[in-house]
C-alpha cells in the first residue's frame, strides 16, 4: 500500500515542471480535481482511489501533470521532497499500525470510491499497475496487505457494513470468501454474525452457505449454532408458509443440502417431523451420501433419528445399497435384530469411517463388536477375515493367533489398508504373513501396507540387501518412518555391509535418513544439494554435510532445501557478504523452526551489523535486554506482530529475557488487550502474557477473540489458566447456565473449575466432557475433571458385578469394557481391588489400553500384572506379542519374574526399553535376560541390538561398554548419545566415541552434536581444552549432564560461548559451582550477548557504540521491512 500512496505525491513532486501564475479549479478534470482536494485536506486514500477511477478512463501527459502542479501552486500549497516523505511514513503508520483508524476511513469512502478499492484489491488480476509512467507490483502490494490480521479484520468488518449495499451480493460473498479463508476462527464470532444479511438472493445464500460449510471445522461451536440460526432463518422464509402447519416441519430435501453439517443443529423433534418425501429426495441425492460422511459432530440421539425417517420413507436401511447412502449414519446403526452376516459385513465395511467421529467411540466399538458376532455366524473366523473390514482390530491376541497363515494371506489385500492396530496385533499377523510366504522378499514385503512394522527386526535384516534397497524406494517407504529405530537399523547396517551403501544414501528419503550414522555419512561422496530436499537431517549430519557441500554450492542452494540450514555455523553466518545475506534472509525466516536459538542469535547479530534499521523486530528478542529500548512508537505494532508470527519457545529465551520482552510488549500495548485488534496483533504472544497481566488488563471483548488462541497455547502455567478461567466465568457467567456450544467452546478450561461445577456440567452434558476429557493429559493436570469424567461414566453404566467367583470379588463391581474405552486416562480411578476382580476377557481385549495410562500408581500395576498372569498363564508361556502389550504394566515385573520372560527377540525388549521408570536391578535383569535368550555376548551385538536395548544399556557395566564392537557403535553414537545414563557410564561411552572420532581434543561441532549427553562424560582437562566456539555444539541435554565439579573447569570465556539455549539447560547445582566472573559470562550467554573478543572479530558494537538511524528513516525502513515488505 505504501508504494500506492507515494504515487500521490509523485505526480505533484516533478522537479522543474512548469508551473502556470494562474490556474482554475475547471481546468482540472472533475475527478482529479475532487482528488488534489482530497489530497490537500489530508484524505490521502480517498485521493489514491480517486485517481485509480480517473485513470480507467483517462491518459496521462505532461500537461495534466502540470496542471496538478499549478492548481497546488494556486492553493498556496507547497510541498517538498522531505516533507511528502515524512507526510507518507506518519500516514503509512495510521493505516498499517493502526486498523481501527483504517476501518474509520475505509467506512467514510464515498460509493465510487469503495467500488474501486474493493475491484482492485479482490478482483484484480492484473499482476502490475500502471500510474501514470509509474509500474506498481500490484501482486506483491495485495500478498502483504492480507498478511497483516489487522487489515485483514478491518476488511472482513468493512465488507459486512457497507459491500452488500454497494456491489452485487455474489461478489460480496466471493471477498468474504477470500477474507475468511485468511482467519475465520479469529472472525466469524457469534455476534459478528447477526450482522450477515437476513435477505439474499438465491445465488448469493447457497454460495454463502457453502463457503460456511467449508468454514465449519474453523469456527467455534457458539459460531456453528450462530450460523445454523441464520440459515434456518432464511429457509424458513423461502418455506410456503401457507401450507404451514405445527406439525409439518420447513425442513425440506433442498434445506438439508443447503444446511449441510449444519444438519447437525437441528432439533430431534424437527428432524422427526421431516416429510417422508423430503428424506427420500434428500437421501436419493448422490452428494447426500458426501454430505453424511462428514457430520463429524452428531450425536447417537439425532443419528438414530435420521435413521428412523430415512427407514420409515421408503428405504430399506438393510438394503447394502442404502447402507452405503448413510455416511456416518452407520456408526449408530440400533436395529440389529434377525440381521443377517451380508448385511453385517456391509455395514461394518461402511463403518471403516467411525474414526472420524467427535466421541461416542466406545460405543462404535461395542456395535462393531455385535456386528463381528453377526458376520461371523456359523462361518470361522478364518473364513471371514477378509470381509470384516477394521472390526478385525477389536479381535484379541488369541482370536488372532488362532487364524491360519492361509487366512492371513488371503485377507492381506483388506488387513493392509486397515489402521488403528496395536503392536502386539500387528506382529502376530506379520508373522502369520510371512510364515505362509515362507521368504521375505521385496514383493511380498510390499504387500503388508502399515503390517510391515510387524515384521522382526532379524527378518529385515536377513534380506536380501537388494531387495531393501528396493525397500526404501518403493510405496513401502511410506511406512519406513514407523518402524522401531531398531528395525531402521536392521536395515541400515544390512545395505551398509553389503557394499550398496553409497548408492542406496541418495535414495533414503524423510526422517529414515536421519538414522544415517555421521561416520557413515564420512565414508560416502557424491553428496548433492538437490539430493537433501527430501531428507530429514539431525544436527550433526547438517553441520557435516553444509561444510561438505559449501565448497562447491553457492549459499542459496544449499539455504533453499530447508533441512540444511540447521548445518549454519555462526562463522559460516559471519562470513556472509551483505547482499548474499539479506538476499537470502527469507530462508531463515521459513525455516525458523529448524534453526537453533544459537543460530538465531548469530543471525540477530549479524543482521543489527549489516542493516541495523530495517532488522526483523522479531530478532530483538534473542539480542541483549537492552536492544529492546529501540523499541517504541511507529516500531511497537512491527515488534509485536513480528514476535507474534513467531513460536518464542523455539527462540528459547531465558526467563529473564522473556519477562522483559513481554513488559515491551505490554508497554507497546499501552498495558492492556482492549479489543480484538490487539488479540490479532498478539498472535502467539498470547500464550506469553503473564497471569496479572491477563486479570486486571484484557477486556472482555478480547478475551472473546483470545479463547480460541488461548486453547491453541501449550505450556500455559497454572497461575495463566487460572486467570483465564475467571475470565471466562465472567464472560460467560455461573457454569451452570452454560450451554452446550459454550461447554464445548471453553474445552480444556473446565478441567479448572471446581468439583461442583464440574458434576453440574457432566450431568448436563456427559458426553461433551467426556470427549473434552479425553483431549487432557495425564491425571496430575486434571484430577477433578478426571474424577468427574470417571464418576459420570460410573454411575450412567450398570453396575456389572464381577463374574470372578473367588471370594474377594463376590459384590465388587467389575471394570468393563465400554467403560475403559470411555475412561481412557481416567481409568486410574478404578481401586485396586476392581482392577483385581476384572473379567479375563476384558482384560483381554483392553491390555493394551490399560498399558498406556500413565496415572495407574504401583499397587495398580502390580494387580494389572496379576490379572496378565491369570489370563495368558505362567510367564515363560507368554510370547513376545503378550509382553509387548502390557505396556506400563511390564514396570511391575519384578527381577525374577524378569528372569522367566522369553526376551530372544531384540523387538520385545526394544518395547520394554521405551519405559523410562525402571529400576537399575529391573534394567540389568532384562539385559541379562536378552543376552541369556537370545545367545549373545556383548561383543556380538549388533548395531540394531544396541539400537534396541535403548535405556537398558545404561546398567551396562564398564568392562561390558568396552567390549562393545566399535562398528557397530559408531553406528548408533546418535541413538546412544540420546540416553541418560550415569555419569561413570557417561564416561565409558566417551572412551568408545574416541575410538571413533579421535580423541577429544580433536572433535568438532558435527561429532560433539552426534554424540549428545556422551559429552557428560569428558574429564575436566578435556572440557577445559574445547575452543570456545565449540562450546554452542554441546547438545542442551549434555550441558546438563557434566557433573558440577567438572562443569565449574570451564572458563568465562567458553561459559559466555555457550548460546541461549545451553546457558538455559546450566543446572543450580552447576551454578553453586561458579564464581562471580563464570556466573557473569552466564548471564551473558542467556541474554544472548557476545563477549568484547567476539564484537571484535565480528564488528558489532555495543548498543551504545550503534549509529542510532535517523528516527524517521528508521521506522520508515523497518516498518517496509516487516509490514510491507516488497512494495518498494
Amino acid at each position: 500500500m505504501s508504494r500506492l500512496l507515494k504515487i500521490c505525491f509523485l505526480l505533484v513532486s516533478v522537479n522543474n515542471a512548469e508551473i502556470a501564475h494562474t490556474q482554475n479549479p475547471e481546468d482540472l478534470p472533475p475527478l482529479l480535481h475532487k482528488a488534489v482536494e482530497e489530497v490537500i485536506t489530508g484524505k490521502y486514500l480517498n485521493a489514491l482511489l480517486d485517481i485509480l477511477n480517473f485513470q480507467r478512463s483517462n491518459v496521462w501527459t505532461a500537461d495534466i501533470l502540470t496542471k496538478v502542479m499549478a492548481y497546488f501552486h494556486a492553493q498556496g500549497v507547497t510541498f517538498t521532497l522531505s516533507s511528502l516523505q515524512m507526510s507518507i511514513k506518519s500516514y503509512l503508520k495510521n493505516l498499517l499500525n493502526q486498523p481501527r483508524q483504517l476501518l474509520s476511513e475505509l467506512q467514510q469512502l464515498d460509493q465510487q470510491q469503495f467500488q474501486t478499492a474493493m475491484k482492485y484489491l479482490f478482483n484484480s488480476r492484473k499482476e502490475h499497475l500502471k500510474m501514470g509512467y509509474i509500474i506498481l507490483d500490484w501482486d506483491k502490494t495485495r500478498e502483504r496487505i492480507f498478511q497483516s490480521p489487522g487489515v485483514n479484520r478491518t476488511l472482513f468488518l468493512l465488507t459486512l457494513d457497507k459491500c452488500f449495499l454497494a456491489l452485487s451480493a455474489l461478489d460480496c460473498v466471493d471477498i468474504l470468501g477470500q477474507v475468511l479463508r485468511v482467519s475465520a476462527l479469529n472472525y466469524l464470532q457469534p455476534d459478528v454474525i447477526g450482522s450477515l444479511p437476513n435477505v439474499l438472493q438465491e445465488d448469493a445464500f447457497r454460495n454463502l452457505s457453502s463457503l460456511f460449510k467449508d468454514l465449519y471445522d474453523k469456527t467455534s461451536a457458539n459460531t456453528q449454532r450462530a450460523l445454523y440460526g441464520w440459515m434456518k432463518q432464511i429457509l424458513q422464509k423461502s418455506y410456503n408458509m401457507t401450507e404451514f402447519n405445527e406439525s409439518a416441519s420447513w425442513v425440506s430435501a433442498e434445506s438439508l443440502w443447503i444446511l449441510g453439517r449444519y444438519m447437525v443443529h437441528l432439533p430431534l423433534e424437527e428432524i422427526l417431523k421431516i416429510t417422508r418425501k423430503e428424506i427420500r429426495l434428500f437421501i436419493s441425492y448422490d452428494n447426500a451420501t458426501k454430505q453424511l460422511d462428514m457430520v463429524y459432530d452428531i450425536t447417537p440421539e439425532l443419528a438414530q433419528a435420521f435413521l428412523e425417517r430415512i427407514n420409515s420413507s421408503g428405504f430399506d436401511v438393510r438394503n447394502t445399497s442404502t447402507l452405503y447412502r448413510l455416511g456416518l449414519l452407520v456408526c449408530f446403526y440400533d436395529d440389529l435384530e434377525q440381521m443377517d452376516a451380508a448385511v453385517a459385513r456391509a455395514l461394518l465395511h461402511q463403518m471403516i469411517k467411525c474414526n472420524q467421529l467427535r466421541g461416542f467411540q466406545a460405543e462404535v466399538h461395542k456395535l462393531k463388536s455385535q456386528l463381528l458376532n453377526i458376520a461371523m455366524q456359523n462361518q470361522t473366523l478364518n473364513d471371514t477375515l477378509g470381509s470384516l473390514s477394521d472390526a478385525v482390530v477389536g479381535l484379541t491376541s488369541s482370536q488372532l493367533e488362532s487364524l491360519s497363515p492361509e487366512a492371513v494371506h488371503n485377507a492381506i489385500a483388506t488387513l493392509n489398508q486397515v489402521s488403528g492396530w496395536a503392536k502386539s496385533q500387528v506382529m502376530i499377523l506379520s508373522n502369520k504373513y510371512l510364515s505362509y510366504e515362507k521368504v521375505l522378499s521385496f514383493h511380498n514385503v510390499s504387500q503388508m501396507g502399515a503390517l510391515v512394522t510387524g515384521i522382526s527386526t532379524q527378518s529385515l535384516h536377513s534380506m536380501n540387501p537388494g531387495e531393501l534397497s528396493q525397500l526404501i524406494r518403493g510405496t513401502t517407504s511410506q511406512y519406513l518412518s514407523d518402524l522401531s529405530p531398531a528395525q531402521q537399523q536392521g536395515i541400515l547396517r544390512k545395505i551398509a555391509t553389503s557394499g550398496g551403501f553409497s548408492s542406496s544414501v541418495k535414495d533414503i528419503q524423510g526422517a529414515f535418513f536421519k538414522e544415517v550414522s555421521l561416520s557413515g555419512l564420512w565414508k560416502q561422496t557424491g553428496y548433492s544439494s538437490s539430493m537433501m530436499k527430501e531428507k530429514e537431517l539431525r544436527r550433526s549430519q547438517a553441520l557435516y554435510l553444509y561444510e561438505l557441500l559449501s565448497k562447491e554450492n553457492h549459499p542459496v542452494d544449499l539455504l533453499s532445501t530447508g533441512q540444511l540450514v540447521k548445518g549454519l555455523t555462526c562463522q559460516l553466518i559471519e562470513s556472509m557478504g551483505t547482499d548474499v545475506f539479506l538476499n537470502n534472509f527469507k530462508f531463515f525466516e521459513m525455516n525458523l523452526h529448524l534453526l537453533s536459538p544459537y543460530q538465531v542469535n548469530c543471525l540477530a547479530w549479524k543482521f543489527w551489523k549489516v542493516s541495523n534499521a530495517s532488522i526483523p523486530p522479531f530478532l530483538f528478542l534473542v539480542l541483549p535486554a537492552e536492544y529492546l529500548e529501540y523499541v517504541s512508537g511507529p516500531l511497537c505494532v512491527p515488534f509485536i506482530e513480528s514476535l507474534g508470527r513467531t513460536e518464542m519457545d523455539l527462540l528459547n529465551p531465558s526467563p529473564d529475557k522473556r519477562n522483559a520482552v513481554l513488559q515491551k510488549v505490554q508497554e507497546c500495548l499501552n498495558s492492556s488487550v482492549a479489543d480484538e485488534y490487539d488479540v490479532d496483533l498478539l498472535g502467539n504472544l498470547i500464550c506469553h502474557l503473564p497471569p496479572a497481566f491477563l486479570q486486571g488488563r484484557m477486556s472482555l471483548k478480547a478475551m472473546a477473540a483470545a479463547l480460541p488462541q488461548f486453547k491453541l497455547c501449550q505450556q500455559l502455567s497454572h497461575e495463566q489458566r487460572t486467570e483465564i478461567k475467571y475470565k471466562l466465568l465472567e464472560l460467560y457467567g455461573s457454569s451452570s447456565n452454560w450451554t452446550a456450544e459454550t461447554t464445548l467452546d471453553v474445552g480444556p478450561f473446565i478441567a479448572l473449575l471446581s468439583k461442583e461445577e464440574l458434576n453440574v456440567l457432566a450431568e448436563k452434558f456427559p458426553d461433551i466432557i467426556l470427549q473434552i476429557a479425553k483431549t487432557i493429559g495425564p491425571v496430575s493436570s486434571a484430577e477433578e475433571l478426571l474424577s468427574t469424567v470417571f464418576e459420570s461414566v460410573s454411575n450412567a453404566s450398570a453396575n456389572t458385578p464381577s463374574s470372578l467367583s473367588t471370594p474377594d470379588c463376590l459384590g465388587t463391581r467389575a471394570p468393563s469394557s465400554d467403560e475403559i474405552i470411555k475412561l481412557a486416562e481416567a481409568n486410574v480411578f478404578w481401586s485396586v481391588q476392581e482392577l483385581k476382580c476384572m473379567d479375563s476377557g476384558t482384560f483381554d481385549k483392553n491390555v493394551e489400553l490399560l498399558g498406556t495410562v500413565s496415572g495407574f500408581n504401583n499397587s495398580q500395576l502390580i494387580a494389572l500384572k496379576e490379572k496378565a498372569k491369570q489370563v495368558w498363564g505362567s510367564l515363560p508361556a507368554w510370547r513376545s506379542y503378550h509382553v509387548v502389550s502390557l505396556g506400563r504394566i511390564a514396570l511391575a515385573l519384578t527381577e525374577h519374574e524378569i528372569w522367566e520372560l522369553d526376551l530372544h527377540s531384540i523387538d520385545t525388549v526394544s518395547v520394554l526399553s521405551q519405559q523410562t521408570e525402571w529400576t537399575f536391578i529391573q534394567a540389568r535383569s532384562i539385559l541379562e535376560g536378552f543376552l541369556e535368550d537370545s545367545g549373545q555376548t556383548i561383543s556380538t551385538l549388533k548395531s540394531f541390538d544396541l539400537v534396541g536395548l535403548g535405556t537398558i544399556l545404561c546398567a551396562l557395566n564398564s568392562t561390558e561398554i568396552m567390549s562393545i564392537r566399535i562398528a557397530e557403535f559408531s553406528a548408533v553414537v546418535a541413538r546412544i548419545g540420546q540416553l541418560l545414563c550415569s555419569t561413570p557410564v557417561l564416561r565409558q561411552f566417551k572412551k568408545m566415541a574416541e575410538s571413533v572420532f579421535g580423541a577429544a581434543a580433536s572433535w568438532n561441532g558435527s561429532v560433539l552434536q552426534e554424540i549428545g549427553t556422551i559429552a557428560g562424560g569428558l574429564t575436566e582437562d578435556e572440557l577445559k581444552a574445547f575452543d570456545k566456539s565449540l562450546m554452542p555444539y554441546f547438545q542442551p541435554a549434555a550441558v546438563r549432564h557434566i557433573p558440577p565439579e567438572i562443569f565449574q573447569a570451564l572458563s568465562p570465556e567458553q561459559i559466555a560461548n555457550l548460546g541461549p539455549e545451553n546457558a538455559a539447560m546450566v543446572t543450580g547445582s552447576q551454578r553453586e559451582h561458579l564464581d562471580p566472573s563464570q556466573l557473569q559470562s552466564l548471564v551473558l550467554a542467556l541474554d544472548g550477548g557476545r563477549s568484547s573478543s567476539l564484537d571484535t572479530e565480528s564488528g558489532a558494537g555495543s548498543p551504545q557504540e550503534v549509529q542510532t538511524p535517523e528516527p524517521g528513516v528508521y521506522i520508515g525502513q523497518v516498518m517496509l521491512a516487516v509490514s510491507v515488505d516488497g512494495l518498494q
